[in-house]
């Protein structure tokens, strides 16, 4: 299966494609800084929505000899590409809050007790040099991505590009690149269950934050990350048995967050799970065949990318003030795990990294 995502090594593209996407990037990261990190993300949800539907119509149609050929991808060209893609979009508004952190404290919301560089949730309007600073981490990310999928590395290209983007804002901001854990180590989520604080490091003496962050309060403990994680996997590689689209679970799961920047409680977030489980499912329908086996493995796949994300937040999200997003840890680290066992042999197909 070939991967939607645009994957043209920047030393192939000529001066004229490469100054149509930088330009688009630059508008892309600079709206998801207007937007806002989540709002922007949520949007790639419904543009990935709209352009698998649309896929799948597509594959009926030529199947029935309707049309010759699919005419139409939303999903490669505006969902992960310069519009919404996560690379630029999101990881434009995740920089841009990592920028107000530190420019604007005062911006930080009502009753928000974490570092105001980790607030994803709000819009920043027409601000222009919070619009710039998303603008120029727009085009990073277009030119990471390209990079990456260029030189051939086995994972999925934008969920690595939204991880190393999103460290390059906290080098740039001049935030810890991990930060020193409140606990007892990084994993210790001890101090955020006991309601410890301490001061801002560059905020004062009245102002504080809890000392231990984790990612999302209501979705941090084991247990329960690894039953969503089966959940969410069956569902996301049942998707995929019903319509040969890996990337509509990925969809809806990412739709549901509109109710979580709304400020409906513990909403879980659920696209690397439901991702990981559709691929899953094409691997183990490759392998073994049959939708119990499929549904299974899925399973085990959304219960695994769960608990990656969980791992990689206590690393790299509790500690230090910015966002770095978990589920693209996750899915970063799984298809890699996947990709390389591609590659060496031990398994028929990539899902959808096209190797």
């Amino acid at each position: 299966m070939e991967s939607v995502f645009l994957q043209l090594p920047i030393i192939d593209v000529s001066v004229g494609e490469f100054l149509v996407l930088a330009i688009a990037a630059l508008a892309g990261g600079a709206f998801g800084a207007a937007l806002g990190a989540l709002p922007a993300f949520i949007f790639t949800g419904f543009a990935v929505f709209l352009g698998e539907g649309l896929n799948v119509l597509q594959s009926e149609l030529v199947s029935r000899g309707v049309i010759d050929s699919a005419f139409l991808d939303i999903t490669g060209a505006i969902g992960f590409g310069m519009v919404f893609g996560p690379h630029i979009a999101f990881a434009g508004g995740v920089a841009a809050s990592a920028y107000v952190g530190k420019r604007y404290p005062e911006m930080e919301p009502a009753g928000w007790d974490y570092h105001p560089g980790k607030v994803i949730t709000a819009a920043y309007g027409t601000k222009p040099d919070i619009l710039a600073v998303g603008a120029v981490f727009g085009v990073i990310g277009m030119v990471l991505n390209q990079l990456i999928a260029g030189l051939g590395v086995p994972t999925d290209s934008i969920a690595l590009t939204v991880f190393l983007s999103a460290l390059l804002a906290r080098l740039v901001f001049s935030y810890p690149l991990i930060g020193s854990p409140g606990g007892s180590s990084l994993f210790d989520m001890g101090p955020f269950e006991r309601g410890e604080t301490r001061p801002l490091p560059d905020g004062g003496a009245e102002q504080s934050q809890m000392a231990t962050e984790p990612w999302l309060p209501h979705q941090y403990k084991w247990s329960g990350v690894t039953v969503i994680g089966v959940v969410g996997g069956v569902l996301g590689g049942f998707i995929w048995l019903q319509t040969g689209s890996i990337f509509l679970g990925y969809a809806f799961s990412a739709m549901s967050l509109l109710f979580l920047n709304l400020g409906v409680e513990k909403i879980p977030v659920t696209h690397h799970i439901t991702l990981l489980g559709a691929v899953g499912a094409v691997i183990a329908t490759e392998m073994v065949g049959g939708p119990v086996a499929a549904l299974v493995v899925a399973g085990v796949f959304g219960a695994v990318c769960g608990l990656f994300g969980e791992a990689t937040q206590r690393v790299f999200y509790s500690h230090s003030g910015t966002h770095v997003d978990p589920p693209a840890m996750a899915i970063a680290l799984f298809m890699f795990i996947i990709g390389v066992l591609y590659l060496v042999g031990l398994i028929p197909t990539s899902g959808y990294l096209g190797l």
